[in-house]
């Protein structure tokens, strides 16, 4: 199935009111459109399209530091809110991946 995803349906910034679709303890802190499409080429998601400067309309009313743009058409075998889980845990792990190996250099 095929559908669209903007970053702050899985970040934990946003209120449901404004467009987030996972629970607040899945979601993200401001997810940027590159790591959402490398966390779903990851989890074998295919992404058809990628806008990375497109702003939700939802977002008009929020403050400019909460708008976070981007858009891409993805295709999935799951559900949207399934895949949404997915990608947002996926950037999660990726995040603390991240944050240890550059603690790892700073050791040295």
């Amino acid at each position: 199935m095929k559908f669209v995803v903007w970053p702050n349906e899985i970040d934990g910034r946003i209120s449901r009111k404004y467009g987030r679709i996972v629970r607040k303890e899945v979601a993200v802190d401001s997810p940027t459109p590159l790591e959402i499409r490398d966390a779903a080429e990851i989890l074998g998601m295919k992404v058809v399209e990628f806008y990375p400067d497109k702003l939700n309309p939802r977002l008009s009313g929020l403050d400019e530091n909460l708008r976070t743009r981007g858009m891409m058409r993805i295709e999935s075998p799951y559900p949207k809110g399934k895949s949404l889980r997915m990608i947002a845990e996926k950037i999660r792990e990726l995040r603390a991946r991240k944050r240890k190996s550059s603690r790892k250099r700073r050791k040295k």
